[in-house]
This record gives structure tokens, sequence and C-alpha cells, in this order.
């Protein structure tokens, strides 16, 4: 709560009175329980002061910032790693050490997050923790709970320099890593580095991606699984040394600070070591209960000493786990044993209980549960360990020839983590839907407890044990049901013989067409998860073609649902570094990149597919969409005309020799901005309108519907039909399915009556 209060100052005073008065209680009375409540006051008092200190800080920067908008120059010292943001920039945690805002200043040290856009983080190549940078940029509204004093958008790079001394030799080292992993094969090359220091860069986007789907992320992260690896192989090699338990611990915990500092000793990194450190001790004092005890001493002095980390999910996930691990794990394991060997039981146990704990905290941020995320993790974590050890003696290795030995042995347990987690993620069922929220995690927590309650059986609960029991057959019908209907009816619900479908995603469009086995879709909506479900539900596991139209995010933003299941991407015009980066991830899972140009053919099964436009140099945007046709023997003729205006399909109309259609997927959502003499010479029998339900723009508007209407066509929308489908039957009628109101339109007809050729 302090962390949310501008002045935490008259706080921190209550407080510390609260704790006087109840220390005053306890000496007076002696009761145990007012011993609680005072400490209890004492760290609530502390914490709320360490917020309280940067008061005087944050008011200063507010000052700067009170004409809002304002010019600042910093000089800053980067305290973190310098991650990607989704739009190409980056992000840096910071301490600066002068603001100016023209003749007003503030020195100190101010904690500081900067963000920088493309052109930014290539100026900051050179930098890495412990580098100076000065920059100028405008002060960003930050939430009120944030750890930042200031966060600028940087808008100039005036200066980075390079890491020097101690920070210089460990990011030395970190890119020697890299560097011996190039010849290696992908993606396990991309994996040792992550899973030895923690440094993704060379992680391919259809990896990591596979990582996050089958739970299997936090081998990629530096987490409190990669330190206590390498805190628990020294361990255990001063114990085959003969050295003494003090010793075993008192070195272990040097190795951590070591490994700490190697990885880059940001926020997150020490709350791993912290996590893995209290974990080691009870592990070496064989005490749970000591181990849950010092948990909660380390949690609370972290907490007294960064307030914000009580914002933090990954603060939250990793002290759960670990939580998990010393209190959860061995009941479930007793559990398991009464079906299975113990060493089995225990190994599965681990991954259980740390899943069953951290689900809830997951579910806030990613509504699914991924079903198969225990199965992964009990098939990958046996890899973790020689991957990571041998991935971090690569990295301290001293000769090359040692370097790169030691790396190809880390590549070996890396491709296999590499391989699970591919094959995990492919399978479609194992991602279960779930409520989003705080309802959704409140649920996931009841059905965590229950299967807790189901596996352990406590002998003194039997009602409790029998309700559990009850609970979990109920969620496991519904989840089993759920992913039948979801992966095994959802393809039965469709009609098989569809050969043009139009998938409903809300406002925006992607469309597909098949010919035999091989499938294209054109342009993937504003969402993944939407898309995802409607490859589901027509069974699209592969993609032979790819088109994206435009670079609106109504057109590619689900393009995470299809990186790394596509043969060949076809685009129009890029407009700017966020655009190409997109091109460069579909690239690096294995497509082929080709940029439209009027007359670019191709084929899909017997289908034959020809690119109409947009012209050469034309300017990006919806006038550039990409526009097909699409022919094939037994194939309803279609085209696509993404989101052409009524200038751009007027230009198209000119160009070319107009065909007659079956159908038209209608131009930008049915708006007003339409060519009606475009629409007249392809005279379709249906059109196709993606739109999302009760949009802002009055898609589809009445002037589309109106020349759609006057020429006999069908039109067909997704946000009132759902999902649509389009096939010719074997007497070359034309037929429209609804996902909502399934109906046969138009009248018997064959290719020849309209035509094959342009």
């Amino acid at each position: 709560m302090a962390t949310l209060i501008p002045d935490a100052a008259p706080l921190t005073v209550a407080l510390v009175l609260a704790a006087c008065v109840a220390t005053a209680l306890l000496a007076w009375r002696g009761v145990a329980l007012l011993a609680v409540v005072a400490v209890a006051l004492a760290c609530a008092s502390a914490t709320a002061g360490a917020v309280a200190s940067v008061g005087p800080t944050r008011s200063q920067i507010a000052a700067l910032e009170a004409g809002g908008g304002r010019q600042l120059a910093l000089a800053v010292i980067v305290t973190g790693r310098i991650d990607g943001s989704p739009d190409g920039g980056a992000w840096f945690d910071a301490v600066a050490s002068s603001v100016r805002a023209g003749k007003l200043s503030v020195t100190g040290t101010i904690p500081t997050r900067v963000l920088v856009d493309a052109e930014g983080r290539a100026a900051l190549a050179v930098a890495s923790m412990g580098s100076e940078v000065r920059l100028t940029g405008r002060a960003v509204p930050s939430d009120p709970g944030e750890r930042a004093a200031l966060v600028v958008r940087a808008t100039s790079i005036e200066s980075a320099s390079t890491p020097t001394g101690m920070w210089a030799f460990f990011e030395g080292l970190r890119d020697g890593l890299v560097a011996s992993t190039r010849g290696l094969p992908q993606p396990g090359a991309g994996l040792v580095p992550g899973l030895a220091v923690g440094d993704t860069s060379s992680l391919d986007p259809a990896t990591e991606a596979a990582m996050n789907a089958s739970s299997l992320s936090h081998l990629t992260a530096v987490s409190g699984a990669n330190c206590a690896i390498v805190v628990g192989a020294a361990f255990a090699l001063l114990a085959l040394c003969g050295a003494s338990r003090v010793v075993r611990v008192v070195g272990a915990m040097l190795v951590l600070t070591a490994f700490v500092t190697l990885v880059t000793p940001e926020p997150s990194v020490v709350r791993a070591a912290a996590m893995a450190a209290v974990a080691m001790l009870a592990l070496a004092l064989g005490r749970p209960a000591i181990g849950v005890a010092v948990l909660s001493l380390a949690v609370t002095v972290l907490l007294v000493v960064d307030p914000w980390l009580s914002r933090s999910l990954g603060f939250a996930l990793s002290a759960a786990a670990t939580g998990a691990l010393l209190v959860l794990a061995r009941p479930l394991a007793g559990g398991l044993e009464r079906w299975m060997p113990r060493a089995l039981a225990l190994a599965l146990a681990v991954p259980t209980s740390a899943q069953l704990v951290c689900g809830p905290l997951i579910v806030l941020i990613d509504p699914h549960v991924p079903l198969l995320g225990v199965a992964a993790n009990l098939v990958a974590d046996p890899a973790a360990a020689p991957a990571t050890i041998a991935g971090a003696l690569a990295c301290i290795a001293p000769f090359p020839w040692l370097r790169d030995g030691l790396t190809a042995l880390a590549w070996v347990p890396a491709a296999w983590i590499a391989a699970v987690a591919h094959t995990t993620a492919a399978v479609t069922a194992q991602n279960l839907p779930w409520p989003d929220g705080l309802a959704g995690a409140a649920l996931l927590a009841v059905v965590g407890a229950a299967i807790s309650v189901c596996v352990v059986r406590p002998r003194r609960l039997p009602r409790i044990t029998a309700l559990s029991s009850a609970a979990v057959a109920v969620v496991l019908g519904l989840v089993l049901g759920q992913t039948a209907v979801r992966t095994v009816a959802g393809p039965l619900t469709v009609p098989s013989a569809w050969q043009v479908a139009m998938c409903d995603v809300g406002q925006g469009d992607a469309t597909l067409w098949r010919s035999g086995d091989a499938v294209a879709l054109v342009d993937t909506g504003p969402e993944p998860e939407a898309l995802t479900r409607c490859l589901q539900t027509f069974g699209v596991d592969r993609l032979a073609l790819v088109v994206l139209t435009h670079f609106d995010l109504d057109h590619v933003g689900g393009s995470w649902a299809v990186v790394g299941r596509a043969d060949l991407v076809v685009h129009g015009p890029p407009d700017g570094a966020a655009d190409k980066r997109l091109l460069d991830r579909f690239a690096a899972a294995g497509a082929r990149i080709r940029p439209a140009g009027i007359g670019l053919t191709g084929s899909v099964g017997t289908t034959r597919w020809q690119v109409l436009g947009p012209p050469p140099n034309a300017d990006p945007g919806n006038d550039a969409s990409v526009a097909l046709d699409v022919v094939g023997t037994g194939f309803p003729r279609t085209v696509l005309l993404g989101d052409l205006g009524e200038q751009a399909q007027s230009a198209l109309r000119r160009r070319i020799d107009v065909p007659r259609v079956q159908v038209v997927k209608v131009s930008h959502h049915g708006s007003a901005d339409q060519d009606a003499l475009l629409y007249r010479g392809l005279l379709p029998r249906i059109g196709l309108i993606g739109v999302g339900a009760d949009n802002d723009y009055g898609h589809p508007t009445a002037k589309l519907l109106g020349i759609l209407t006057s020429l006999g066509t069908t039109a067909a929308r997704t946000d009132r039909d759902g999902a649509l489908a389009v096939w010719l039957d074997g007497e070359g009628r034309v037929t429209l399915w609804r996902e909502r109101a399934a109906a046969d339109v138009g009248s018997p007809a064959s290719t020849g009556d309209v035509g094959t050729d342009r």
C-alpha cells in the first residue's frame, strides 16, 4: 500500500508509533501474539520508510515535469539488461545522476527507466550493464506504484560508453559464449546461452514461443532453477572433495554470487538467487521447516529493501515456486507413491507442485492452462542441469577450443529441450483456455487445491478429500469435454468440403482457402488467440502460404499464431522497422519471404493465385494492400481485395481485365470507400465481410450492402454469422455455410459459366 501513496512519510510515522505501542504492550503483558504484531508493524514501518526515502526525489522530478512533455537531458548508468520491446525498441533500468530541464536540474541517485525506439536501440549496441549513457527525452506518465522515480522515452541517444572494469570482463564472457554457438544447429544453439546465463538474444522466435507455450520458459531466463542448478553442482563437487557442511554451504554461496555477477545482478536475478539460496540452505540443513522460516525471512527482507517487489509478478512466482518446493512437493510425492515408484513420484511432484501454486498467478497474464506443462517439464528438466553447467563452464573457459567443446556438449541437452518444447507446443489440445482476471485466478487456485488434497488424501479430513475428489472429477470431465470440442469436434462442426473460409476474428481479416491438403491464409486478424481458435476449428495446422496484405494491426496482429507454421510469406509494402522485424521473425522460423508485385503467381494445391496489386513503389497503407485472384478447377473463383479504398479499386479496375467470380472478400470490412463499378465487373455470388460486432466504424456500411444487393450478391458477415465457409459441390453450385445459421445460397453454376481466363 505504501508504494501507491504519493507521500508515505505520514504512514511511516504512524506505523513507527504503532510498532512502539505494540512493543511496550509486549513488555508489559508478555503475550506472544503481541510479539507477532510488533514485528509485523516494525517491518511495515521499515517498508514505508523505504518508500518515503525517495519521496523528495520524486517531488523534484515532478517539478521538472510540471510543464508536461518537457525535453529532459539525462546522464544515467545502466543497472540492468537492455531488453527488447515488441515495437523493436528497448527498455532498461538505470540510475540517473543528473536530470536537466532547461535551466532547472536535479542531481542525486534517481531510479530511472528508459524507453528507446529501434534507432535508439541501435545506438545502444555497445552499451551494457555499467555503461554510462547520455540522452535526451520526454517524461512518460508512470504507474504510481512503480519503482522508477522517472520514466523517460528517449528521443536521442547522445552517447553510450562501453562497460569498463568488471562489467566489461563479464560482458566479454557472455559475448564469447554467444559467438561459440553460432556454428551449431538451431534451435538448440540459441538455447545454450539462455540456459547458461539467461541470454536469449540468439533464440529464434518460434522456439521462444514454443518454450512459453510448453511451460518451459523458466529455463531460458535466470530463474531460481538456474541458480539452484549452479549452486547444487558446486555443493556436490565440494561434497565429493570431502568438505564439511559449513564449507559446502559457504562455497556454494560464493559460487552463486559469482554466477549472479556473470548473468548481471538486476532485480529479477537477485530475487532468483535469494530463492535458490533459501532452497539450498534448507537442503543443506536437512530441515524443510527451517527452509520455510528462512524463505519467509528472505521475502520480508527483500520487501523491506525493495518495497516495489510487492507489485512484481516475477517476484511472486519465484517465492511461490520455492514455497511449493519446500511445502507441497514432498506430500504430493507421498501421495503419488501409491501408484508409481518413489523416484518417479518425486520427479513428478516437483513440477506439479510448482504448476499448481504458480498457475493462478500465470493465468493473470496468460488466460490459458498448459495441460502438458508438467509432462514437458518432467521430460525436459533432466537435460537442464547438464546444459546449464556445461554452458556456464563454457562461458568462463580460458581457451577458445575448450569453450567450443563445452558449448558443443551443452548443445546436446539444449537441442533435446528445444525438441520437447516444439513437440509440446504443436499439440493444440494442450493449451486450455481459462477465464482471465482475478476470478479466473481464484478458480484455478481452488482447482489446484482440490487436486492437491485429492493426491495427498489426508486421513484426518475424509470429507474434504471426498469433496476434492468429486471436484477434480467434474473439472477433469469439463476439461476433456472442452478439449474434445476444440480439437476433435471443432473441425467436425464445419463442412468437410469447404474451400474458402473466413475466420471470425473480430474487427479484422483472416481468410483461408484450401486445395487438397494445402491451405493458404490471407491476413491474420488482430489477435493470435482468435486466429488459433479458427485454425483449430477448420483443422488447419500447416500453411503453404501466408499473405500479409498490409501491416495494419487488424491484419497482422495475429501473426504469432502462425509464425513457424508457414512455408511462404507474401507481403505488401512494410512501413517501418516493426513491420520488417515481423517478416524477420517469419524468416527465422523457416518461412520464405517474398514482396508482392503485380503478376506474381504461385500455387496452393491445384489452385493458382496471382497478385493483382499493389503497383510498384506504392506507399504503405490500405491502398497498397495486396489484392489476389485465386482460380482452380472445381474451385470457386475468388478475389480478395484487402483494404483497398475506392480510388485504389478504380485504378485496379482500369489496370486489369476484371474477371467474373463466385466469391469476393469485400474490401476494408465493408466501409463506404468502395468502387461500385469494380464489384459490378466481378459480379460475385457471395461477398465475405470480416467485421467485428458493434464496431465503432459503422461497418459494414449501407452503401456497401446496397452495392451487393443491387448485384444479387449474398452478403455474409462475421459479426452476425460467425465463421464462414464456401465451396462448389459436384454440380458446380456455390454453397455458403454460416457458423451461426447454416444456409445454402446461389443457383447451380459451373466454373465454365464465369470463365477461368482473365
